[in-house]
């Protein structure tokens, strides 16, 4: 529901200083409704932290949710490298490509991790990458 979504977020931007909201899936996931929360993101003028899970394909993937991103009119203001298989022999040629083709910066590297959820993932990200956007309030990520 987007009118909750919308008073949850004004209710923590009131209380913090900054708000990342977080999506999982995608950037045209479905909400139970079956609109795309990425709809939600655009009302709310988000700007967006993309998080690209590193594996075969994920180069067409990140491209792709970066130019509907665009499309969408919201600004793409980093990525995050998510290492999700320890043993993908072109891990490196695939962060240098992304790199080289992605309209934002690399502000992060996750290494792989097990049980990742319950460790401070925290020092793998540059925020100071970001530089000016850290005045923003609220981030999609």
């Amino acid at each position: 529901n987007y009118t909750l979504l919308s008073n949850g977020l004004a209710s923590l931007s009131d209380k913090v200083d900054h708000v990342v909201v977080e999506g999982t899936g995608g950037w045209r996931s479905l909400m139970n409704d079956l609109r795309p929360l990425s709809e939600w993101v655009v009302q709310e003028q988000l700007p967006v932290l993309m998080v690209v899970g590193i594996q075969e394909g994920c180069i067409n993937h990140a491209l792709l949710t970066a130019q509907a991103v665009a499309n969408d009119g919201l600004p793409l203001i980093g990525w995050v490298a998510n290492r999700i298989n320890p043993g993908l022999a072109h891990y490196a040629e695939i962060i240098d490509v992304l790199g080289k083709k992605l309209p934002a910066p690399l502000i992060g590297e996750l290494p792989y991790l097990p049980r990742a959820e319950q460790r401070e993932l925290g020092q793998y990200i540059r925020l100071s990458m970001l530089g000016s956007v850290l005045a923003v309030d609220r981030i999609m990520a």
